[in-house]
């Protein structure tokens, strides 16, 4: 299992400028990659090219991008334009987001599967140089498109966000494999099998396909302290209908009801007091004293079937940059 890393959590901000002279230390520590999502914060290809310009070796995850923000032809511009920049270090991460952020783009959430489909199709074609002239049930990119030089790494891999049954086994037949969150190893197990499924039925080889998760950890020597941010982090997650269903799913229905009751007569400070520490432990988060603690933690993961295995830190003091230093460098001593 490749560990890699993110630090930009859901609720804290991270100056771009900082995230970027973090590289070579990220690097120098071992983690595989540096992966970053998009929501309403920093842009992921800005800041993954400010850190390509400073790392040498470390890969550059997109974690993730949503298919409503850019054209896929932009998409794939970008996607070729940071492959050369980075000498071929990117991973891209894909996903249909929801209603809400399809909303703020002026876009319509429907037809989920048909849409990720087709833009993933274009995105590779335009990266690749290849002339394109697609004609979609959903995407059109008129005539005559092709990018006006010879991409030096013309290929890299799609993952697509996935926890539910039919985009998983999409993920399997089209793309190089799936990106998880916010799921426990038991949940995981299922996904996986999932994406191998759809990959056999495609005729390709479903051990080729790779199972990136995400795994919440936040470090301090005092237990209480390192889960008072972490809490926060997954209080978001439980109030969230898309994550809520799979989480129910995966057992823990009575921890999401009183978490929403909760959410619902009292806001979110009533909703975080209901993240007990245990069922903190039971869910994809890791409130540690300390890295060999953390990665005994992480073993079940990779048990599950992940092949990447990302960590966004969830900083407990501030400056929040000088927790994620402290991070990165005990993690680097412990590898």
């Amino acid at each position: 299992m490749i560990y890699d890393i993110q630090v930009n959590p859901a609720g804290e901000i991270y100056p771009s400028k900082g995230v970027v002279e973090l590289g070579p230390l990220m690097e120098q520590a071992g983690f595989g990659a540096f992966w970053k999502g998009e929501a309403n914060n920093t842009d992921p290809l800005v800041l993954l090219c400010g850190l390509a310009a400073r790392t040498k070796k470390l890969k550059l995850g997109t974690g993730i991008y949503h298919i409503y923000g850019r054209s896929a032809v932009t998409m794939g511009i970008q996607a070729a334009t940071l492959q050369d920049m980075s000498g071929g270090r990117l991973l891209l991460g894909l996903g249909v987001a929801n209603k809400t952020i399809a909303g703020w783009h002026g876009g319509t959430f429907d037809r989920p599967l048909r849409r990720i489909r087709e833009y993933a199709e274009i995105v590779r074609m335009t990266a690749a140089g290849e002339r394109v002239e697609y004609r979609g049930e959903i995407y059109s990119t008129g005539s005559r498109f092709q990018l006006s030089w010879k991409p030096e790494y013309p290929s890299f891999p799609i993952y697509f966000a996935g926890l539910g049954p039919k985009m998983t086994r999409l993920a399997g037949e089209i793309s190089d494999g799936v990106l998880i969150n916010m799921a426990p190893p038991s949940k995981i197990r299922e996904i996986a099998a999932r994406v191998r499924e759809g990959a056999a039925a495609a005729g390709r080889d479903p051990v080729t396909m790779e199972i990136v998760a995400k795994v919440w950890v936040s470090l301090h020597p005092d237990r209480t302290v390192a889960r008072s941010r972490l809490r926060q982090v997954l209080t978001f997650y439980n109030v969230a209908d898309h994550y809520t269903e799979m989480l129910k799913a995966a057992g823990f229905e009575r921890e999401i009801t009183a978490i929403q009751q909760a959410f619902r007569s009292g806001g979110f400070k009533a909703a975080q007091s209901q993240i007990t520490d245990a069922y903190m432990d039971q869910m994809p988060a890791i409130a540690g004293t300390s890295i060999p603690e953390i990665k005994e933690r992480l073993q079940p993961y990779a048990d599950a079937g992940v092949t990447r295995l990302i960590i966004p830190y969830v900083p407990v003091i501030d400056p929040v940059l000088d927790d994620a230093r402290r991070f990165i460098e005990a993690w680097g001593l412990n590898s």
